[in-house]
């Protein structure tokens, strides 16, 4: 060996390989080679300081804090057996709620379309003045 003093060896017991380029730990703090730098590689003892994970609830997408030692899977069960604020019926709420105002029309639009002479909500078809019998004002401006 022509430079001894150069590099580290691992710190993994199994190894103790000499790395010119050791890699520093950054939860245990101490170094190893490029095999052995992950925290699963090197059983990190302090692993739990870097690699914290926050499970979402599948249902309400909350994060649900999980406490050191706990399961991640229990905690989130327990959440959605009590806490969770999930509500189904939010899910199919109706689109098409704006129902027309001309008589006889049963039509519902996604979006208000409001006549600017009477102020009334109307359907693609009928939202043109002359088409729902405007009352609004004494002339009716079609724009078509």
């Amino acid at each position: 060996m022509e430079l001894p003093w150069l590099g580290e060896h691992c710190s993994e017991r199994s190894c103790k390989q000499l790395d010119f380029l050791p890699l520093k730990c950054d939860a245990c703090g101490e170094v190893f080679c490029k095999d052995h730098i992950r925290y699963d590689d090197h059983r990190c003892s302090s692993a739990y300081k870097k690699n914290v994970q926050v499970p979402v609830c599948p249902l309400c997408n909350i994060p649900i804090p999980v406490q050191k030692g706990e399961i991640p899977d229990i905690v989130v069960g327990d959440h959605i057996d009590k806490d969770c604020k999930y509500n189904p019926a939010q899910q199919k709420q109706k689109i098409f709620t704006n129902r027309c105002l001309k008589p006889g029309c049963k039509r519902k639009e996604m979006m208000k379309v409001v006549c600017e002479q009477c102020g009334g909500n109307f359907c693609i078809k009928h939202r043109h003045p002359l088409d729902h019998d405007c009352k609004g004002s004494s002339h009716p401006i079609s724009k078509a």
